[in-house]
């Protein structure tokens, strides 16, 4: 019986520790999962309370680095900057930049030109990179692009430097014939020689100074403040009025035609002014005795129907490589037949500005030796239509074929005049 009790005692006993040892193996283990490893320290770093909220909504590109280097948290726009790659950050230089901030806890800002992902043109990207520490382990990098900012402010710079220019040109040259006529002042024929010449030099002046004020207002101006339905017939016969003289003197018959009573939706001025300017290059860069054309007709379109106008001429054509760059300030296809005519390398700037302001596009269609089109495309005055009408006045938007290509094609229905 002793021995029995003895026995019971010891399995109890060995019971009791076997519970014992399980409990503390379990608790142990628990403690242990719940104790932070060292890789869990480099990849599971913990953004500060609301930064996580502030990144999201600011619109630089924002990456946050902990002290492995490895990203704990990146933009969309890091991404598409081609910062961020495989979860670590792709730009040496900015990478360099965290790791000295990471040591002093300095903040350090820098502009570079990083290589654009996906071309093969050697373009650069200019950003400008800010780096700060972000508490104690990480490091915040905020990139923001500047390439559009730099384009912008060189197309200023270009600009301002081409009107410096333009505009010496005249005055220097109102200097030279002043001097010429005092010196003249015995030769009657001279003085009047020089005069002419003052004239025309002044007239330049004066238009590129218009021109100027032109294309400032059509930038700044709102073309829908004062937008009314203007007649594009209206619009024809005062573009055709304001080239009639020279054309007359170039022999140049200018014909009138397309489909009549069309109306568009703008600024009476502006869109005069773009006609005309359209129309004043078809003539001066005609040869003598050939024919300019002006058309309109209407087109369907998605959003309503538009109306397009149509300048052909049977000029000296533009190349390939000068279409692209047609309606930039101050561009000449021809220079010296440019300053010939007194063109100022704004007109077609003007025009693009004006159609961009209307909602609509300026395109140009050119044959070297044969001539070029140009055509406004505008939304129509009044867009309630039947849609479903197939009159012979609407043209289908896909058909993108300029109008009068071939010089000899006759316009319907012209309006010739001297």
């Amino acid at each position: 019986m002793d021995v029995n009790a003895a026995v019971a005692a010891a399995a109890a006993i060995a019971g009791l520790c076997t519970g014992v040892i399980a409990m503390l193996a379990f608790r142990w283990s628990e403690r242990d999962q719940k104790r932070p490893t060292r890789t869990s320290l480099h990849t599971a770093a913990v953004l500060p309370p609301g930064v996580d909220t502030v990144l999201s909504v600011l619109r630089s590109s924002a990456v946050v680095l902990d002290e492995s280097d490895s990203v704990v948290k990146a933009s969309s726009a890091a991404y598409a900057l081609g910062l961020v790659r495989g979860g670590k950050l792709a730009v040496e230089p900015l990478l360099h930049m965290a790791r000295d901030t990471r040591r002093d806890g300095e903040i350090r800002q820098v502009e570079l030109d990083l290589p654009r992902r996906g071309t093969g043109r050697g373009e650069a990207l200019a950003v400008s990179a800010r780096v700060a520490p972000l508490g104690s382990r990480l490091v915040l990098l905020l990139v923001d692009d500047l390439t559009e900012a730099r384009r912008i402010e060189a197309v200023r710079r270009d600009f301002v430097a081409n009107v410096s220019h333009e505009l010496k040109t005249p005055v220097g040259a109102l200097s030279l014939l002043s001097e010429a006529v005092k010196d003249a002042s015995d030769d009657p024929e001279a003085v009047e020689r020089f005069a002419g010449r003052m004239q025309i030099e002044a007239t330049r002046l004066t238009n590129l100074v218009q021109e100027l004020i032109d294309l400032s207002r059509v930038q700044n101006d709102d073309p829908l403040e004062d937008a009314e339905p203007v007649r594009v017939d209206e619009l024809v016969a005062e573009a055709i009025d304001r080239s009639r003289q020279p054309a007359s003197t170039k022999q140049i018959t200018m014909a009138a035609g397309g489909t009549s009573d069309l109306r568009i939706w703008g600024n009476r001025g502006q869109l005069a002014a773009a006609l005309g300017n359209l129309v004043e290059n078809a003539v001066n860069y005609s040869p003598a005795r050939t024919r300019v054309g002006i058309s309109a007709r209407r087109v369907a379109a998605p959003g309503g129907d538009l109306i397009e106008i149509a300048v052909t001429d049977q000029g000296i054509g533009i190349s390939e490589k000068d279409r692209e760059r047609v309606f930039e300030r101050f561009y000449r296809v021809d220079p010296a037949r440019s300053r010939a005519t007194g063109g100022t390398g704004l007109g077609l700037a003007i025009v693009k500005h004006v159609a961009a302001s209307h909602g609509g596009e300026v395109t140009v269609w050119s044959s070297e030796g044969q001539g070029s089109t140009f055509t406004l495309r505008l939304p129509e005055a009044g867009a309630v239509r039947d849609r479903s009408s197939t009159g012979p006045d609407r043209v289908d938007e896909d058909d993108d074929r300029p109008y009068d290509t071939d010089p000899n094609t006759e316009i319907p229905a012209p309006e010739v005049l001297p």
